[in-house]
């Protein structure tokens, strides 16, 4: 099939409510460098019949970092790994809610709070609950959490506060997690994304690209999370912070171009969910970030990240405003 003719084939699948294969998928991301505008375009037209053109901004705090005991290549907050990061422990609660004011009147309309850690212990979690409540009483703001590994009960508990959304990252596709992780499994990550969806929250389940896989297990990743119908999927691009295992294997990075594909052909995967822009994105789409928001994406984090910095909700804000979107 030619290039256009298969993404029109694959466009109307998916516009009538259909699923495209790995196969089909795996030729989008295939298709020449003539083929890949309007694979973008596609995927934007796609993005815009079920998700309009609002895009969803959320701001984070790492509310607790480094000395995670689990060991994922990518990440510089495990504690098996040497590298140069501030480390503390779980910030009080009013430092956290002042950080939801701030990430309030700078325009995010969601906040996140993130722990490096396995799961928290339970004078932890109560006080993560805590401060939950007092930023719905004192902000107004949707809350959501990263909080690691998740039981029912917990679950139940969060939902109860008026948490919005849990977020707990697949990382990579089931055939590929090995390679980055055996504290943990893959299948641990995906009963704790189930935990999630089942007792009501919403989910935000992404993972990160770039990290080595092939481009058949980066495609998987979609497809595994999209059994799970996640209501948002963070793309992260990696940032191979020294001290790391994937530093030290000096994995070569993505091109723009090929970010972009990536990110046309998750939509093609999965339609209705907000795919949101994360880690790595000032670094390696540069001036291709708007772009990439014309070619399926909807979501973005802003105001940095976990243990590096990004652009301010004042630049992301402009730029979405700039090429026709709403916030």
């Amino acid at each position: 099939m030619l290039g256009k003719e298969l993404i029109d084939s694959c466009m109307s699948k998916v516009l009538s409510g259909k699923r495209i294969s790995m196969g089909e998928a795996m030729q989008l991301m295939q298709l020449e460098q003539e083929h890949i505008p309007l694979l973008l375009d596609a995927a934007n037209t796609i993005r815009k019949e079920f998700n309009g053109d609002r895009v969803d901004v959320e701001s984070l705090i790492n509310a607790k970092s480094g000395n995670c005991s689990e060991n994922c290549a990518f990440c510089a907050q495990s504690a098996w790994y040497k590298t140069n990061i501030s480390k503390y422990p779980l910030l009080s609660k009013d430092t956290i809610v002042d950080r939801a004011e701030k990430a309030k009147c700078s325009g995010a309309k969601s906040f996140c709070i993130v722990c490096a850690w396995r799961e928290p212990r339970e004078e932890e979690f109560e006080h993560i609950c805590d401060t939950i409540k007092a930023i719905h009483d004192k902000v107004g703001i949707d809350v959501n959490c990263s909080l690691g590994f998740l039981n029912e009960q917990r679950a139940e508990r969060l939902k109860a506060l008026g948490v919005k959304r849990y977020n707990h990252n697949l990382e990579a596709s089931s055939s590929f997690f090995a390679n980055i992780c055996t504290t943990h499994t893959w299948y641990d990550r995906f009963r704790t994304a189930k935990i999630v969806k089942e007792h009501g929250l919403d989910l935000c389940s992404g993972g990160i690209i770039g990290m080595g896989e092939s481009i058949k297990q980066r495609l998987e990743l979609a497809f595994e999370a999209s059994i799970l119908e996640p209501e948002e999927f963070p793309l992260n691009i990696l940032i191979a912070r020294e001290g790391t295992p994937l530093h030290k294997k000096s994995i070569s990075a993505l091109e723009p171009i090929e970010i972009l594909k990536t990110i046309a052909v998750f939509r093609f995967i999965m339609p209705r969910c907000i795919i949101k822009l994360a880690g790595g994105r000032e670094l390696h789409l540069r001036e291709h970030q708007g772009r990439a928001l014309l070619a399926g994406a909807n979501g973005i984090i802003t105001n940095g990240y976990l243990t590096v910095g990004g652009n301010t909700a004042d630049e992301d804000i402009a730029m979405i405003r700039s090429i026709g979107l709403q916030v």
